[in-house]
């Protein structure tokens, strides 16, 4: 009987692995799926930016975009990123490197490893259309977050590819809908058509010094959804074939508030448009 009872549970251990390692397989190839079709998505010959392009801006508005773009760049809303960093878990530091496909403000594909050792993550976040979802896993099986398919979810992340978006400044180009006000001398909010309005503070060469925005987040207490402020610093940036994107950050919930919770540090180590 206890041979019988043993071999049960070892065959109901295999078949639970087997789940797990076709469910990681799936999840895999759905984010290599979605990945490829904002890849196929890029303009081959997009416009080239012209500074005749921010007339009637804000002056602040002027400053950063004219920063941010140089004369005559392809304006493409697609970006490849990598990155690397620390992910904040439970208050504990995990190394974490990443790659990312981002079509400004509407879609992005994250994926990510964290943590060494007996401790190792991996998996992805994902928005398109109207699918969004996170799964991560253990070994990048063992399920530790998985959800997503709700208009909560996708909701909070839309308020992040807004927030992206200056990794693909030419999304927040009038030419490409992006509204702007200036909210004091060194301030201004950009707005984009279905996204909570975004607000950043300039230095005075239009250089991006934060960021922030309303998002909608159970990241609280009560782990109820609602409308919360998250951002942070912008602490490196860098031009790259013609763009000047934010290449180190620190973001997260609660930004401006003494909760905040800077779990996101990334340094952007690449980037093709």
């Amino acid at each position: 009987m206890l041979k019988l009872t043993l071999s049960a549970l070892l065959v109901l251990l295999l078949l639970a692995g087997a789940g797990l390692a076709l469910l990681a397989i799936r999840d895999s190839r759905e984010a290599g799926r979605v990945t490829r079709q904002l890849l196929d998505r890029r303009d081959p010959a997009p416009p080239r930016f012209d500074p005749a392009m921010l007339d009637g801006l804000p002056e602040v508005a002027r400053r950063y975009l004219s920063r941010a773009i140089a004369p005559g760049t392809p304006l493409s809303r697609v970006v490849e990123l990598r990155m690397e960093g620390e992910f904040l878990l439970n208050g504990s530091p995990l190394a974490m490197r990443a790659t990312q496909v981002l079509q400004a403000p509407e879609a992005f594909v994250w994926q990510a490893g964290f943590g060494r050792g007996l401790l190792r993550i991996g998996g992805s976040d994902g928005l398109a259309g109207a699918e969004s979802w996170t799964r991560f896993g253990l070994y990048g099986l063992l399920p530790v977050a998985r959800v997503g398919g709700t208009a909560d979810h996708r909701r909070s992340a839309a308020t992040r590819a807004l927030m992206e978006s200056v990794w693909a400044p030419a999304a927040l180009l009038p030419l490409f809908g992006a509204r702007w006000e200036e909210t004091g001398p060194d301030s201004a909010r950009v707005s984009l058509p279905g996204r909570e309005p975004m607000d950043m503070s300039l230095a005075p060469d239009g250089t991006i010094q934060s960021l922030t925005a309303l998002r909608w987040s159970d990241a609280n207490p009560e782990h109820r959804y609602r409308l919360q402020p998250f951002g942070g610093r912008i602490l490196e940036s860098r031009t790259i074939d013609g763009f000047t994107i934010p290449t180190r950050v620190e973001l997260g919930n609660h930004w401006g508030t003494p909760d905040f919770d800077g779990f996101f540090r990334a340094t952007i180590t690449s980037a093709r448009w």
